[in-house]
């Protein structure tokens, strides 16, 4: 047994978090997590499975949410110290997920739960760990409105094929699937070969059957295309008088000219620092006229080229009164007007553009990070948007990307995703992150993915989340490239988050079997 089982277990979750974008270092996810196996299933006691479970989470997450700290440099009215703060505190709470998982195994199939301190780890311990982590994975993404960075499944995108798997079950039960491959390392270490063997020919044969080949773009010379642009001018110009006209400056010279092909030409999130819609009392338009901005974004549309722009929308009160602030997408025609429809965000970022708790936290001195007094008010959810030309585009603004089973109108099913983001808040490891999740939904929804951001990473992302175009981090650019086509809807698309479910409780039942057979 190891001397020191919590300090050895923190270490290992910061170890396991290499796995993510951008080390991609997968193997010691793996090892990561057959070392917590281990080592809670040698905890005496429930109370020491639990710290155990902890321990590894908060060493996990502090390294994997490491880039939050970079948001708080551009913040005035907080010291970016606190940013190191906010994710020590991050970390310490999302541990309390890994530490249910922990404590839920070693109770219900630990041999130590019983007494029997001289048996090792079997396959009815490792599946219903692999059981509890799906749970509570799932729990992460959803409680106090979720947080579903960087689910472990993740860790599989190197390997593509794998990957694939999210396709049917989704990515919360493939991280799950991901433990039990990690337990049967553990296996393996006492010579059980059984299910190890079994466990590895399951993966295999899943990523088998998952496997589709997306439907090639057409590519003729009048077929249609996207172009994905980046400024590369961050959060920290703000602050600059000329920053509104010079980053729409910058949009506009990397959006081209008109092509005798028609263009779907896409912005990043927030890239029109100017209002869009007529109808609002005069003094806010004090940046410029909407008509005026309208204009210029169609000066490089041809006349079947429409643009996705990310800006802000306003809403008043019959007295004139600001009543909603949202987070928007807008459709722009070559002819300078605004879609029928628009896109607001509905899973807005706690803290980023909202503050919980508000007549309690900003008397402390709490501010959220994006800039102004007023909250951000959610939309409705997911929608899916017809674009002349282009057929239909769901939309999904920046964070709400993350969450799994949670970005397509089932009732509407888009040809395509559109992810404006704004990930020059968030260092160097955020932005690789993000795009990672957005593959991973990819892969889930079976929808290609257009991914534009102010400074990187923006890519044009095919069905099974293979990045067919990308612009790097931090540089100037757009990617073109034919408009990719979408598969057929996955088994996931159709039932979502319920697979979750379903592979968890097929791996309990296993355990029930595999203990049944055991004694």
């Amino acid at each position: 047994m190891a001397r020191y089982p919590g300090l050895i277990l923190l270490l290992t979750g910061a170890i396991a978090a290499t796995g993510f974008a951008p080390l991609d270092l997968f193997p010691l996810t793996l090892l990561g997590l057959a070392i917590l196996l281990w080592l809670v299933h040698e905890a005496r006691t429930i109370r020491a499975a639990l710290w155990r479970g902890w321990m590894f989470g908060v060493g996990h997450f502090a390294v994997n949410g490491n880039w939050i700290q970079h948001a708080f440099d551009f913040q005035d009215k907080m010291p970016p110290q606190l940013g190191y703060i906010a994710v020590v505190v991050l970390a310490l709470y999302l541990a309390i997920y890994p530490m249910m998982a922990a404590g839920v195994a070693w109770r219900l199939a630990s041999p130590r739960a019983v007494g029997d301190a001289a048996t090792p780890p079997g396959g009815s311990y490792v599946l219903v760990f692999g059981a509890a982590w799906i749970a509570t994975e799932w729990l992460r993404a959803t409680m106090f409105t979720g947080y579903a960075w960087n689910p472990i499944g993740v860790v599989w995108l190197p390997l593509l094929g794998i990957a694939q798997i999210a396709a049917l079950i989704g990515t919360y039960a493939l991280s799950g699937v991901t433990v039990v491959l990690a337990g049967a390392l553990v296996l393996l270490g006492g010579r059980r070969w059984r299910m190890p063997a079994a466990t590895v020919a399951a993966i295999a044969i899943a990523a088998l059957v998952a496997w589709q080949e997306p439907p090639p773009a057409p590519d003729g010379p009048a077929a249609p295309r996207v172009r994905v642009v980046q400024p590369n001018i961050g959060q920290e110009r703000m602050g600059d008088g000329d920053f509104e006209p010079k980053l729409l400056a910058a949009m506009i010279a990397q959006s081209g000219q008109p092509q005798s092909y028609p263009r779907l030409v896409v912005w990043p999130e927030g890239a029109v620092n100017y209002f869009l819609e007529d109808g609002y009392p005069r003094d806010w338009y004090w940046k410029g006229q909407p008509a005026d901005t309208r204009a210029a974004i169609a000066s490089v549309l041809g006349p079947r080229d429409m643009a996705l722009v990310g800006s802000t929308a306003l809403e008043f009160d019959s007295r004139g009164e600001l009543a909603n602030i949202g987070n928007t997408i807008y459709a722009v025609g070559p002819d300078g007007s605004l879609g029928p429809k628009r896109y607001d965000k509905a899973h807005l970022v706690p803290y980023g553009e909202y503050l919980p708790l508000r007549d309690l936290l900003a008397p402390l001195g709490i501010a959220r990070l994006v800039q102004g007094e007023i909250d951000y008010l959610p939309g409705p959810g997911p929608r899916s948007l017809a674009v002349p030309g282009f057929g239909k585009v769901g939309m999904q603004i920046c964070y709400e990307i993350i969450f799994s089973g949670q970005v397509v109108d089932r009732a509407n099913r888009p040809d395509i995703l559109f992810n404006p983001s704004n990930d020059s808040w968030f260092g160097r490891w955020g932005p690789p992150q993000h795009l990672a999740q957005a593959r991973m939904r990819a892969v889930e929804e079976g929808l290609p993915i257009l991914r534009s951001t102010p400074t990187g990473i923006s890519a044009v992302i095919d069905a099974q989340g293979r990045l067919l175009a990308s612009v790097p981090h931090q540089t100037a650019g757009a990617a073109e490239v034919p408009l990719p086509r979408p598969l057929p809807p996955t088994l996931f698309s159709r039932v979502g988050n319920a697979m979750a479910l379903l592979v968890a409780a097929l791996l309990l039942l296993l355990a029930i079997a595999i203990r049944r057979r055991e004694r």
